[in-house]
């Protein structure tokens, strides 16, 4: 069953030309995001979830909100220059990017997993508090260097799209650091984790600029998702 609308939602819509834009992520935070949308009383377009879909921006039940479905690192992106009012985004992503015109009111509490640094199951592991220099795998660049930069390590930081697990066989890097939810794809590919570098769930996040000039159209929207949360 929707949630009710939040009555600060109420009467404060959009007008037709000034349609409020929700960036969501492409993959696992899409599916599992989907019951609280319900929640939250948003119906996109049936598509929205079909990864084979060449349509990339998609109505919804309310003619006042479209969703975009883009690739993760994007949606803080598109949030952060208004491109977007509002999005969901792990918090992986916003350690990443750490844009200032970002404020994340949310945490969802759904897509939970880690930053983990892995490294080769039988290799030697020297103490990690003797390392002065590193070479690591990551599609986190910023996150890996500032995580050894406080502990006053040098961090050479391989940039990987995908395939991580792939860097230490191949003698790309000795050391990866990605997201983990089970380990299972660590242990298949002969590693294990080493350090736990931070917990990450997914984020509902708005642009600064756009709550300060729709507080009551943006903070409806809060509203809304909150309680949401609060129906779980």
């Amino acid at each position: 069953m929707n949630l009710p609308l939040p009555s600060a939602s109420l009467g404060c819509a959009a007008p037709r030309n000034e349609t409020i834009v929700l960036a969501l992520p492409k993959g696992r935070i899409l599916s599992d995001l989907a019951p609280l949308l319900a929640r939250a009383g948003v119906e996109p377009a049936p598509d929205y979830l079909d990864e084979g879909s060449r349509r990339l921006r998609f109505p919804t039940n309310n003619p006042a909100l479209d969703v975009v479905r883009v690739r993760p690192f994007d949606v803080a992106t598109f949030v952060a220059f208004g491109a977007a009012a509002i999005g969901v985004v792990g918090s992986d992503v916003l350690m990443e990017f750490d844009y200032p015109e970002l404020y994340a009111p949310l945490d969802l509490g759904i897509a939970r997993c880690r930053l983990s640094i892995a490294a080769p199951r039988d290799g030697v592991i020297d103490d990690p508090s003797r390392w002065s220099h590193v070479r690591i795998a990551s599609k986190y660049p910023n996150i890996a260097r500032r995580h050894f930069a406080a502990r006053g390590v040098q961090a050479e930081v391989i940039e990987l799209s995908g395939a991580m697990e792939l860097a230490p066989s191949l003698g790309l890097s000795r050391l990866i650091l990605d997201l983990v939810q089970t380990g299972s794809t660590l242990r298949a590919n002969g590693l294990v984790e080493i350090e736990h570098v931070a917990d990450v769930s997914a984020r509902l996040i708005v642009n600064r600029t756009a709550l300060k000039t729709r507080p009551e159209v943006i903070g409806a929207w809060i509203a809304r998702f909150r309680a949401a949360l609060a129906c779980r």
